[in-house]
């Protein structure tokens, strides 16, 4: 068996990078570890980190082909990040006009979750990991 020991990164590729690095890091809270000009492919590389270790990297590309479809595309479903509270999660995102599905209940863990967007229309996850429903 392959000793994966779990996920390191996650890659996203944005189609306007100032957005897409405004909302990571200044909405989202993501930290800046580099930041990377790539002259010869016309990119930039930056790396992000949150508190728990993870890690994005948020790469710009010139003309990158766009997503194929916004429900269901074969390929990588969506990223989800950790919350403690739904509500708070929620609001705080309302104040930056950034809409989300109604909260919906996991039935095989009985946890909340929704989903929003980010600037690309990538579905992203909030999943409520302190299940505080009283």
């Amino acid at each position: 068996m392959l000793p994966i020991l779990g996920i390191h990164h996650v890659a996203i590729i944005a189609s306007d990078y100032e957005k897409s690095k405004n909302f990571y890091v200044n909405i989202l809270g993501a930290k800046i570890l580099t930041e990377i000009y790539r002259a010869e492919r016309q990119s930039y590389k930056l790396d992000l980190t949150f508190s728990d270790g993870n890690y994005i990297e948020l790469f710009s590309f010139p003309s990158p082909p766009t997503r194929p479809s916004t429900y269901e595309p074969c390929g990588l479903r969506h990223l989800a990040f950790k919350v403690q509270n739904m509500e708070s999660a929620v609001n705080y995102l309302k104040q930056f006009h950034i809409e989300c599905e109604p909260i919906r209940i996991d039935e095989s863990t009985q946890k909340r979750f929704t989903f929003f967007r980010d600037p690309d229309n990538l579905p992203l996850e909030l999943y409520e990991i302190n299940n505080s429903m009283g």
